[in-house]
């Protein structure tokens, strides 16, 4: 598959056993090209080059430079996978278990874990031990040393010291006036004035207000996620993984703040980044979240979370920016880079139903999109095929897609209905020195153009460095088509680069 492909398998879909992709870990392992999203493999390419013969928007369906027998394989490396924040997301099965799934809609949990409890250690010994020790049966008279005596005498002071001791303070208690009790005194001035400005609290009440919950069903099943309102006339944008389940003919349900309820349908959606947007007609007085952008953030800068976690609406919660510019892989089979995010990374609590709700600065500006969460649970240690997070929960490891990406993307769905992908028209792998490899490269593509050739290995975007295939697919799909990029390769040569765009036509 090549680094953008927008006939690729939805990722977030469940796929029938006959549709899996060819290409195994064992392939990935031995340096091969197969089990990668930019390789060599029965289903749909990628849109970032060269695509089987079903034809991406994003290769060149009649391009003669993919070798005989199919595109070749690139291996993708083995980092830790990702779990979709859905409340019960049925896109994301329960087979091929991956750590790093998109946060979409997850089944609730049933019931709640059980607590053992334990019975609280006597402090006092064994049943039926008295703390004090019993007095001794008068010693037989006979004569007993003086120090002996004085114990004995110490013995008998302490004991008597603690009931007088005792027996004094009852006496004085009683003596010491009228009692005063909590619950007499009156409540204190009820709160009028308006939140801190820059608080927690002042960005839930500005922001509240239009994060929707999203109950959607299909022939698939039936989840929840979250999402937020952007027009005063119904636009809500979201995650793609939230509401694909319902995009062949299922059913949306939004349920605002104050339990208004409206059927929702879908404008257009993209899966290779994860975004959709869908509308409610008919539901007025909708209050539009306040955008932000995401190109200033900051390590640190503390962000708050808002969504139904668990179908638990109206959830908010508050951390701090971990981490830029995070290459995350979130859905799609084993090696496969169709949905690859260059995410915010967040320790703010998101868990399944949190995806496609808002991730907002102090000022209560929208600067993501939360998305995915990270969930050692599922055991495996590299990326892998997306699968909902039912079995997963916050960690302090969540992932929000920026802002400006989704703005622009939502934009370009409400005017045509159609995502446009950001592509090079190149298969791509991981240099086993560092960097991207990139394989086939599309006749007629962006990277043709500009010069660049099968075996130049990419070590920088203009000042951002590139150590992965991945972190090159992030990069490349955060920037708008037509967009100029200095693409350094290994031995410091540069290329310059204008970047394409094709429309996305999700399966």
């Amino acid at each position: 598959m090549t680094e953008n492909d927008p006939t690729a398998h939805d990722p977030a879909t469940p796929r029938p056993s006959a549709d899996a992709q060819p290409g195994s870990g064992q392939d990935a392992a031995q340096g091969g090209w197969a089990g990668s999203p930019y390789g060599e493999q029965s289903a749909p390419a990628s849109p970032y080059g060269e695509q089987s013969a079903s034809g991406s928007p994003y290769g060149d369906p009649g391009s003669t430079a993919t070798p005989s027998g199919g595109t070749p394989h690139y291996a993708a490396p083995a980092e830790p996978s990702y779990h979709a924040v859905t409340g019960a997301d049925p896109s994301y099965g329960a087979q091929n278990a991956n750590p790093w799934s998109a946060p979409g809609a997850q089944t609730p949990p049933q019931g709640h874990p059980q607590q053992s409890v334990y019975p609280p250690p006597n402090a006092y010994g064994q049943p039926g031990t008295s703390i004090y020790n019993a007095p001794a049966s008068p010693p037989p008279k006979q004569k007993r040393s003086g120090g002996k005596l004085l114990a004995g005498v110490a013995l008998v002071a302490l004991l008597v010291g603690g009931i007088a001791g005792g027996t004094v303070g009852y006496l004085t208690g009683g003596t010491s006036g009228p009692s005063s009790n909590a619950l007499d005194a009156p409540k204190p001035a009820q709160q009028t004035g308006n939140a801190p400005a820059g608080s927690v609290e002042s960005v839930a009440q500005k922001l509240s207000p239009s994060v929707v919950e999203l109950q959607v069903s299909g022939q698939q099943g039936a989840g929840e996620g979250s999402g937020f309102v952007i027009s005063t006339d119904g636009y809500i944008l979201t995650n793609n993984h939230v509401v694909e389940v319902a995009a062949g003919g299922g059913q949306i349900q939004a349920v605002f703040q104050d339990g208004r309820k409206a059927a929702a349908k879908v404008v257009g959606r993209d899966p290779t980044t994860d975004i959709a947007v869908v509308k409610v007609d008919g539901v007025g007085n909708l209050t539009p979240v306040e955008i932000g952008r995401s190109d200033d953030l900051r390590v640190g800068q503390s962000v708050v979370a808002i969504g139904s976690p668990f179908e638990l609406a109206g959830t908010v919660t508050s951390g701090i920016v971990s981490s830029l510019h995070r290459p995350v892989r979130a859905g799609g089979s084993t090696g496969d880079q169709t949905t690859v995010m260059d995410a915010v990374q967040t320790d703010a609590a998101i868990n399944p139903g949190n995806s496609g709700g808002p991730l907002a600065n102090m000022s209560g500006q929208v600067i993501g999109i939360n998305s995915a969460i990270y969930s050692p649970q599922s055991g495996q240690g590299g990326q892998g095929q997306g699968q909902g997070a039912s079995e997963g929960g916050n960690v302090g490891i969540g992932f929000a897609i920026p802002i400006d990406q989704a703005r622009r993307t939502a934009d370009t769905i409400i005017k045509t209905g159609q995502a446009v992908q950001t592509y090079i028209g190149a298969q791509v792998k991981d240099a086993p020195q560092g960097g991207a490899e990139l394989g086939a490269i599309t006749a007629g593509s962006p990277a043709e153009k500009a010069g660049l050739k099968s075996g130049d290995i990419v070590t920088k975007i203009d000042d951002r460095t590139i150590d992965s295939s991945d972190t090159l697919v992030a990069a490349i799909r955060t920037r708008a088509p037509d967009e100029k990029a200095t693409f350094t390769l290994q031995g410091g040569r540069t290329v310059e680069v204008t970047l394409g765009g094709q429309p996305v036509t999700p399966n």
